[in-house]
C-alpha cells in the first residue's frame, strides 16, 4: 500500500467514499446457506454477489490477527463480534461494570458510560456500529461510521456445483473404498463494492486517525489472511477512495462512483482473469474540493 497515499486518508474529520474491486478463480467468494452453500446470485440477472456481512468478518479477522500479533488483550482495540468463547451478553456486563461498578441491571435505560465503554475497547463496535441492548446491561446502539454495500459481479456467474471424491469412510463397517462429495464454485468472478466513511459518526464513537490506517491495512490483506479451499483464489484488485473537504460531502456519492468504468475486452469470451477486462476510473474534472487516491497501484 501507498504510505504516503494513507497518510492522506487517515483523517476521521473528512468524508470518504470508495470502491473496492477483488476478483475469485475456481471458487465460492460466499456460499447461500438457502441454496446449499451455492455462491449468492442475483435470480434475475445472474450477477453474483457478496455480503457486506462476509467482507466485514475479514476485516474483523484481520484486526484480530494483528491484534494477537501486537500481544494486545481482548478489550484492548478488540474485536466484539468473534468466536472467543464468551457470550455478547457477557462481554456487554463488563463494560458497564468496568466503568460503572454500581450500575444495575436495567433492559430499558441506555448505560451511557457503558456504551462509551464499547466504544473505547472494540474497534468493530467503533468503525462499524452494533446493538449494544440484548442483555440485562443496555449499552443501547451505535451507529457505525464505516458502512460497507453488498459487492456485485460485474458480469453474471455461473455457479457450478463439482462432485468430488474422498477415501475418507462416514460409516463405521462400509464395504466402500470412496465416497462422493461436492465443491461449489465459479470459473471466475470480478465484484465492485462500495463504501461510505461518515466523519459526523466517527466524532460519536470516537474513531482516530490509527483506526483508519488499521482499516485501510485490513482492506488490503482481507484475502491473504483469509484463505480457504473452499474460496479458491480471491485478490484484491483495485481500492479507489475519494476524499471530501467538507464533512457533510462536497459531492454525491453516486455520481463519484459512475466515473469507475468496467468493461470486457472480448464480450464474444468469457472473462477468466482480470485482465480480460479493461478498467479506467476518470481522475479528471472532479468536483471542487474533492480528491481521489488510489491505495493499489494502477
Amino acid at each position: 500500500m501507498k504510505s504516503d497515499i494513507l497518510d492522506k486518508i487517515t483523517d476521521p474529520t473528512k468524508r470518504y467514499d470508495f470502491l473496492l474491486l477483488f476478483d475469485v478463480t475456481d471458487g465460492n467468494p460466499n456460499g447461500d446457506p438457502d441454496a446449499g452453500n451455492l455462491p449468492r446470485i442475483d435470480p434475475e440477472t445472474m450477477e453474483g454477489i457478496v455480503t457486506d456481512v462476509c467482507l466485514k468478518r475479514k476485516i474483523r479477522n484481520y484486526v484480530d490477527m494483528a491484534n494477537q500479533a501486537a500481544g494486545k488483550t481482548d478489550y484492548d482495540n478488540g474485536i466484539f463480534v468473534r468466536d472467543s468463547g464468551i457470550a455478547l451478553n457477557t462481554k456487554l456486563q463488563e463494560a458497564v461494570r468496568a466503568v460503572d461498578a454500581e450500575a444495575k441491571a436495567d433492559k430499558k435505560k441506555t448505560n451511557e458510560k457503558g456504551r462509551a465503554e464499547m466504544c473505547r475497547r472494540f474497534y468493530d463496535i467503533r468503525l462499524f456500529g452494533g446493538v449494544l441492548s440484548t442483555g440485562d446491561y443496555n449499552c443501547g446502539q451505535v451507529r457505525g461510521p464505516m458502512q460497507l454495500t453488498f459487492a456485485r459481479s460485474v458480469d453474471p456467474i455461473v455457479p457450478g456445483d463439482i462432485a468430488i471424491t474422498r477415501v475418507a469412510i462416514t460409516r463405521e463397517g462400509e464395504s466402500k473404498e470412496t465416497e462422493i462429495g461436492r465443491k461449489a464454485q465459479i470459473p471466475y468472478g470480478l465484484y465492485v463494492g462500495k463504501g461510505f466513511f461518515s466523519p459526523m459518526l466517527a466524532a460519536d464513537t470516537g474513531v482516530t486517525a490509527d483506526d483508519l490506517k488499521l482499516f485501510w491495512r485490513a482492506v488490503e490483506g482481507m484475502f491473504e489472511i483469509d484463505r480457504s479451499a473452499s474460496r479458491g483464489h480471491m485478490e484484491l484488485r483495485r481500492v479507489d477512495v475519494f476524499r471530501h473537504e467538507d464533512p457533510l460531502g462536497n459531492a454525491p456519492a453516486g455520481r463519484l462512483f459512475e466515473r469507475l468504468k468496467v468493461s470486457r475486452k472480448d464480450p464474444s469470451k468469457p472473462a477468466r482473469r482480470y485482465e480480460d477486462y479493461v478498467v479506467h476510473i476518470q481522475r479528471e474534472g472532479l468536483p471542487e474540493k474533492v480528491s481521489l487516491y488510489s491505495l493499489l497501484d494502477d
